[in-house]
C-alpha cells in the first residue's frame, strides 16, 4: 500500500467530476505530494491516465477492486 498525504472519494461521480477532484486536491498540495484517489466511473483510468501523461503528474499505482478504481498519484 502507498503512503498518502491526500484522499479524494469520487465515488458515484461521472466524468469529468472525478479528475476535477483530483485536480483541486493536486492545486492543494506541494511537489512530491500523493493523492489517493477513488473512483467508481468506468472511464476515470482514462481520463486520469491522459491527465497525468498531459500534467507531468506520475500515477505510483493503480488497483481495480470491484467497481472502484483506486489511483495513487504524486505530484510533480
Amino acid at each position: 500500500m502507498v503512503e498518502f498525504d491526500i484522499e479524494v472519494d469520487a465515488s458515484g461521480l461521472h466524468c469529468p467530476l472525478p479528475l476535477l477532484r483530483l485536480k483541486k486536491a493536486l492545486m492543494e498540495m506541494d511537489s512530491g505530494g500523493i493523492v489517493k484517489i477513488i473512483a467508481t466511473d468506468p472511464a476515470a483510468h482514462l481520463d486520469i491516465g491522459v491527465y497525468s501523461d498531459q500534467s507531468g503528474h506520475k500515477i505510483l499505482d493503480f488497483v481495480r477492486h470491484a467497481e472502484q478504481q483506486i489511483f495513487y498519484i504524486r505530484k510533480k
